[in-house]
Formats: C-alpha cells, structure tokens, sequence
C-alpha cells in the first residue's frame, strides 16, 4: 500500500508539473497536482485508502522538509535584516487575512448545516 501511495502522490505531482510547465501557468506545479489530486479523490477515483500509508509515512517526517528553507533563511539572513519590515507587515497582514477568511467560511458552512443545505 505505501508503493501505490507514493506513486499516485509522485504520478499527480508529475501531472502537476508537467502541465504547469508545458502551458507555462503562474501556479507551482505542485499546486496544480494537488489539485487534480483533490478533483480525483472527490471523484472517487483515487480512493484515500491508498494514500494513508504514504500520508502517514510523510506527515511523521515532515520536519525534514522544513530543514531546506531552514537553511534558506541563514543564506539570506543579510536580506532578511535589510527587509524586516516589509517581511513582518505582510506575515502580520496575511495572518489576520487568513483568521478572517477562515472564520468567516467556518460560520457560512455552521450557518448551511443549521439550515439543513
């Protein structure tokens, strides 16, 4: 199961990039195979028995993945202390923005379930 798992996660990845690349669209290609990855699971076409153990085996390594931007961050620290200020308004701002939109989606979909949609 965990072979099949990371295949379609690395078969939508490659969809994702390779689509993003060849129609040369604003959007990471991850984004994009994650979203054909969300199209197929709500289709039914991928089921989420087949992701979990890869799912699983990639959330208990997660911190890996931070260690690049990790080290990303002490490379460009000069930058980073040149624009500290732009760089905190906008993680202050995007913050705020983010507890608002995801506020106001929690109480529009409270607010359907009360009403039986």
């Amino acid at each position: 199961m965990l072979i099949r798992g990371l295949a379609v996660l690395l078969l939508f990845q490659f969809i994702g990039e390779g689509l993003s690349t060849s129609l040369d669209l604003p959007i990471p290609g991850s984004v994009v195979g994650m979203g054909f990855l969300l199209l197929a699971l709500g289709l039914g076409i991928v089921r989420v028995e087949w992701l979990k153990a890869a799912a699983e085996l990639l959330l208990s390594h997660m911190a890996l993945f931070f260690v690049p931007a990790g080290v990303g961050v002490m490379v460009h620290f000069d930058l980073i202390a040149r624009e500290w200020l732009p760089i905190v308004l906008a993680t202050v701002v995007s913050t705020f923005a983010v507890m608002a939109a995801t506020g106001w989606t929690a109480k529009s979909l409270s607010i359907r379930r009360k009403d039986g949609c």
